[in-house]
């Protein structure tokens, strides 16, 4: 069984950063493909980036381009979410989830870090 646990969320200023670390374990990763989501309060989950853990292939959200940078460790079997020039609307919660598929939905998923961002 996957067990995804995510940390680095909180408060910060608008313009500011924060990283955002989604520890995996319990299986296997090489064949994976990680993604960050985000759900902010009132709206729908929305997807941020993804990573092919095997190439590190990565694609990003039109909002977050530019901005926040997907990256892994390999040797830690952890992803990070590097988040950039934070605005306001970039508050939510975050979370990361795996799937072993090309494409189609998330198997298994984090239970998430709130990051808030002030003006």
């Amino acid at each position: 069984q996957v067990q995804l646990v995510e940390s680095g969320g909180g408060l910060v200023q608008a313009g500011g950063s924060l990283r955002l670390s989604c520890a995996a374990s319990g299986r296997t990763f090489s064949s994976a493909t990680m993604g960050w989501f985000r759900q902010a309060p009132g709206k729908e989950r929305e997807f941020v980036a993804r990573i092919r853990w095997s190439g590190g292939i990565t694609y990003y959200a039109d909002s977050v381009k530019g901005r926040f940078t997907i990256s892994r460790d390999n040797a830690k079997n952890t992803v990070y979410l590097q988040m950039n020039s934070l605005k306001p609307e970039d508050t939510a919660d975050y979370y990361c989830a795996l799937r072993y598929s090309d494409y189609g939905p998330y198997d298994y998923w984090g239970q998430g870090t709130q990051v808030t961002v002030s003006s």
